[in-house]
């Protein structure tokens, strides 16, 4: 920006008060350094910039005097700055999505005559409430060593691995130099210390260089992408090769093949509408598609991954840990888990399923899309 902007027309841009301005010049937090050929005080570029970080840091929360700190900082510039306000703010997003999920389970819950515990209800609003609505995570979606074999086959000789919606780190290679991508603060604040290094970014605007990594990977998470095949083609540019673990939900009778959906949830046929097909992610990229089977105990707890422990189902933290049982609402959890309940106590599961229970892998629509 090669003209100067003066203090009426900052305070219109930015949509602040010119006092507020006038206040910032007094305390010397951003000064206007440039003169209007009328000889009036204006704001250079740089002003602007700086003007920028201060509104940003005051809109999410900081006191004058931190944000002093934080921009005079010499050893942070304009674009560590924006990462770190990226990073700020995509925390309060979620922050507020997470609130607008445990509202709606509430109000959900409220309408079927349920009401929440003094100490649930705090709990949506104090600093517990990642700990409610994560809390599961790194219990039970733990790496199921079978199925890593099989992903870390198909990353072949990469050494320099992206792994894309990283989560709390669950299948990252150890043997191999991994960065990890993960737009959720609540899910970077869960991975180990000795986990890859972590990034706040989305699948779709990966922020790197053409062919930066040997490898790019993405265990289960696909279905969370608000483009999937745009985040594909990301991971396409960024890497040589890819590797992505998702669920093929839309190959023919694919509720009737796993007896959770086809018995008791329904409810999760709704929760794939719109979403691309298989083929047309692999189509995205160019992959070949290769079926994962899952081991009948299975140490990762995904959707799927207890189809011969049926049990497992009526566990809250099992439940919790996977997004589908949050996603379909509590209505339809508490009437699935209690058929279920009320099945296994009469053998009637067993009756319905009885080839199951010879099974040492089920074929379950898992799938790898390999380039």
């Amino acid at each position: 920006m090669g003209e100067h902007l003066t203090v009426g027309r900052v305070a219109e841009l930015a949509s602040v008060s010119v006092r507020t301005l006038h206040h910032y010049d007094e305390i010397g937090l951003v000064r206007p350094s440039a003169r209007t050929t009328a000889g009036y005080r204006a704001y250079s570029s740089a002003d602007v910039e700086r003007l920028r970080e201060v509104l940003a840091y005051r809109r999410l929360g900081f006191g004058l005097r931190e944000i002093a700190d934080l921009v005079d900082d010499p050893a942070t510039d304009a674009v560590a700055h924006l990462h770190r306000l990226r990073e700020l703010l995509v925390e309060q997003r979620d922050r507020a999505a997470a609130m607008v999920m445990a509202i709606d389970r509430e109000l959900e819950a409220r309408a079927m005559g349920i009401r929440n515990t003094p100490e649930e209800q705090l709990k949506m609003f104090g600093a517990q409430l990642y700990d409610v609505i994560g809390s599961a995570y790194p219990a039970t979606r733990t790496t199921e060593p079978r199925i890593a074999a099989q992903i870390w086959d198909a990353l072949g000789d990469a050494r320099t691995v992206l792994n894309v919606g990283a989560g709390t780190g669950s299948y990252e290679p150890p043997d191999r130099d991994v960065t990890a991508v993960e737009p959720s603060s609540v899910m970077r604040a869960q991975r180990p210390a000795d986990a890859a290094p972590c990034i706040a970014a989305t699948a779709e605007n990966l922020p790197f260089e053409d062919q930066s990594f040997d490898a790019a990977m993405a265990f289960s998470t696909v279905h969370h992408w608000q483009d999937p095949i745009a985040g594909l083609r990301e991971m396409r540019r960024v890497a040589r090769r890819v590797v992505v673990f998702t669920h093929d939900a839309s190959h023919t009778g694919w509720l009737q093949r796993f007896w959770l959906t086809r018995d008791y949830l329904p409810e999760v046929a709704n929760l794939v509408i719109g979403r691309p097909s298989v083929d047309q992610l692999a189509h995205a990229i160019g992959a070949r598609r290769e079926p994962v089977l899952i081991p009948w105990d299975c140490a990762d707890g995904f959707f799927e991954a207890h189809w011969r422990r049926p049990e497992a189902y009526l566990d809250e933290h099992v439940r919790r840990a996977v997004s589908v049982w949050t996603r379909v609402g509590p209505e339809a959890e508490h009437r699935a888990v209690s058929r279920l309940r009320a099945d296994l106590a009469a053998n009637r599961w067993s009756e319905r399923n009885p080839d199951l229970t010879a099974l040492d892998a089920a074929e379950l629509g898992l799938r790898l899309l390999i380039t």
